[in-house]
């Protein structure tokens, strides 16, 4: 009997009822059970109304779900990416140290990749690419986890395995990889370097043990090649000479602010003005760091991560002293430093204060990288701040579970879709749904949403149709030093309201493929 059916059933038994022709000596009882049928009546109704509500739902987890899939995986190797490589590190690291069982990492670096580049064209580099991803997922057990972390390095994350354990698994890889079979130019065979180290019996931690396997693939390197190597303290394979010096570098970098600050432009699709800046931090010339990467890393394997984190906010909010009053400075900040306790008002605002910043002004963005191990503290946290007129966001928003299930637990002004969805949206994409919902969430609270990492204008137009209001990317602007700014007057609103010249040089191309009219 269908839903319908169903109520026009028990309706006409309630009329029936409430007429006493059950109960005609009874009208008390008939009037009861006359209210008992009615709230079925509703019960039946409120089912109905939310069936496709459920559906609904439903279906979007799905779309989520295959959406965060391939957020996390990498389209040629199908391995896991960057991303899940550290969001896997971090949980099974954590719990090996929990429960207290071991944890075995290896690293690898394929030899001669670049000279296959080179040769054969990158066609042939990545036929070669994919067949060792195949190989990786045919060599390791179900509980083990494999990925390829950069353009030829992989790495292999081995539950429940010591050291040895895991030096064999990467010396019977490396056997597999020099068979003829797998030998796709010539008769040159697949041959790589690899570094293995273990928690607890060599890495406390997993920064530690991320270390420690890189030194040992180092050492693999400089014996030659074509070899696995376990990492030996005291040996040859205790740590390369760069991460050392990055590791004792680190320290004078905090200190002496040894930091460069460039911006790069947010952007409103729909007028293709700026709304703000993110500013970003890069190492100067003649300290041993190539990247941001390799400064929060040293930060991270020290323990200084906070104290990194309060230098760049430092450095970027003296780089934008004379920003324009219309625009926001949105700046990163880890989840480790927003829970510490240094990183309160009185710090924040004495920063503030000295280099003449509207506290208004700043939003501070949270990256999704490790988890708040606190939400309902952080969330006190950010009302404290809200009251002197800081704001927060949410970076990257669908590279991984973590930033997705904050938004249930603390609420944020602005919601930043992670480039790995934008880049994936296009008419039909499973993304889509998740940067709709988003959106929808947005909606609710009164939260600006800006897509990162547009790069074309088919995915500005894509991300604009879903409703998404603002955007950053290199298609809008690369991170530089600040422009010369005329003075504006301070409006404190967020996002600020636009004024004629503010519009963006060289963005004529893109308005014109995404439809935008002149003003």
């Amino acid at each position: 009997m269908t839903g319908a059916v169903a109520v026009a059933v028990v309706a006409g038994l309630s009329s029936r009822v409430a007429g006493g022709a059950f109960l005609p000596d009874r009208p008390l009882l008939a009037g009861g059970l006359a209210l008992l049928i009615a709230m079925a009546i509703g019960v039946a109704l409120v089912h109905l109304a939310i069936a496709p509500l459920k559906r609904s739902r439903a279906q979007l987890q799905v779309a989520y779900e295959v959406a965060v899939a391939e957020a996390l995986q990498d389209p040629l190797t199908k391995l896991g990416n960057h991303r899940s490589f550290q969001e896997e590190l971090d949980r099974l690291s954590e719990a090996s140290q929990r429960y207290e069982v071991p944890l075995s990492l290896v690293l690898i670096d394929l030899d001669g990749f670049k000279a296959v580049n080179d040769t054969h064209g990158h066609a042939a580099g990545d036929k070669v690419l994919a067949r060792f991803g195949r190989l990786l997922e045919l060599s390791v057990r179900r509980p083990d986890r494999s990925f390829r972390i950069g353009g030829d390095e992989f790495a292999i994350l081995l539950p429940h395995t010591d050291v040895d354990g895991a030096w064999v698994v990467a010396r019977r890889l490396l056997v597999s990889a020099l068979q003829p079979v797998l030998r796709e130019l010539g008769d040159e065979a697949i041959s790589f370097s690899a570094g293995v180290s273990a928690i607890p019996a060599l890495a406390a931690n997993r920064e530690q043990l991320y270390l420690q396997a890189d030194a040992a693939l180092y050492e693999a390197k400089r014996a030659g090649r074509t070899e696995v190597v376990r990492y030996a303290p005291g040996a040859g394979s205790e740590a390369p000479t760069l991460p050392a010096e990055q590791l004792a570098a680190i320290a004078d970098v905090i200190r002496q602010r040894q930091l460069l600050p460039v911006y790069q432009p947010v952007v409103e699709l729909a007028s293709a003005t700026i709304l703000g800046y993110e500013g970003l931090i890069r190492p100067v010339d003649g300290i041993p760091f190539t990247g941001p990467g390799d400064l929060f890393g040293a930060a991270d394997a020290t323990g200084r991560t906070v104290d990194l984190d309060l230098a760049c906010l430092d450095v970027l909010i003296a780089g934008a002293r004379d920003l324009p009053d219309a625009y926001f400075l949105s700046v990163n900040v880890s989840a480790q430093t927003v829970e510490a306790p240094e990183f309160g008002t009185g710090t924040v605002l004495s920063i503030l204060q000295r280099h003449g910043f509207p506290a208004d002004h700043l939003v501070i963005e949270l990256t999704e990288h490790r988890p708040l191990r606190d939400p309902d503290a952080a969330r006190v946290k950010f009302d404290a701040f809200r009251r002197h007129g800081i704001r927060f966001a949410a970076d990257d928003l669908g590279a991984g579970n973590a930033g997705l299930r904050l938004l249930a637990q603390v609420r944020f002004d602005v919601l930043k879709v992670d480039l790995s969805l934008v880049q994936r949206s296009g008419p039909g994409a499973p993304s889509n749904a998740v940067i709709g919902s988003v959106v929808g969430l947005a909606t609710q609270t009164d939260a600006l949403v800006i897509a990162e990492g547009l790069e074309h204008p088919e995915q500005v137009a894509q991300v604009a149709t879903l409703g998404v209001r603002a955007g950053q990317g290199y298609l809008l602007g690369r991170p530089a030093p600040l422009p010369v700014f005329p003075p504006r007057g301070r409006t404190g609103e967020l996002p600020r309201p636009r004024h004629a010249g503010e519009e963006l040089v060289g963005v004529a191309a893109w308005r014109q493929a995404i439809g935008l009219s002149a003003r």
